[in-house]
């Protein structure tokens, strides 16, 4: 049998990977994140690297992501890139990813490409408001990417909500499912799994 791949999308502190953990703990799935697969940007200086618009689409290497998306989906497995984002840099190693039964990709803008999107066959999209999704976001960036309150309040007005706006909660109409990211994980890991089996359920009933 075939990988099966799930798609999770959402505004930046709406829960997604929070989410897309606990459902892969649940599956026993391999988790890729579209973080690891920002484009490489070696060749400018630091402050430049800072600079760049990381909300934007343009700044992932969809090529490469799609092709290791369909080699997961074909059961190959895959070296995918590991990301430092207190550099803004990819780290000279990857990470070996084999595939499993079922494999999540998880990320920002995970509903955005349609030849992304044609290999999911469970797509979910996790929603919350602004506000709430501000503060998850200066928590994290603080404690985990060693931000500054200034400059994720200065990138958040600046870049990540109005992008936010422009590309990634227009990808709500692609969900098959819109989660709230306020709603127990527990919750909503049931909805997503149970969205699952329906699918594959179909499937086994009606073999192409």
């Amino acid at each position: 049998m075939r990988p099966y791949l799930i798609g999770i999308a959402g505004p930046s502190g709406a829960g997604k990977s929070c989410l897309a953990g606990h459902v892969a703990a649940r599956l026993d799935a391999l988790l890729i994140n579209l973080d690891s697969y920002y484009c490489e940007l070696t060749g400018l200086s630091y402050e430049e690297r800072c600079r760049v618009n990381f909300d934007d689409p343009a700044s992932i290497d969809f090529p490469l992501l799609l092709e290791h998306a369909r080699s997961l989906a074909g059961g190959r497995g895959v070296e995918a890139p590991i990301y430092d984002f207190a550099t803004h840099a990819r780290r000279p190693e990857t990470l070996r990813c084999e595939p499993r039964a079922y494999v999540i990709v998880e990320g920002l803008f995970t509903l955005h490409w349609p030849e992304l999107r044609a290999l999911l066959g469970t797509k979910v999209f996790v929603d919350l408001e602004d506000n709430v999704c501000f503060r998850r976001r200066l928590e994290r960036d603080v404690r985990e990417r060693g931000r500054t309150p200034e400059s994720v309040k200065t990138q958040y007005d600046e870049t990540v909500r109005p992008m936010a706006e422009r590309y990634v909660r227009p990808t709500r109409q692609f969900a098959d499912l819109v989660i709230a990211g306020d709603a127990t994980l527990e919750t909503s890991a049931d909805t997503v799994l149970e969205h699952i089996r329906q699918q594959q359920g179909s499937a086994a009933r009606h073999p192409a």
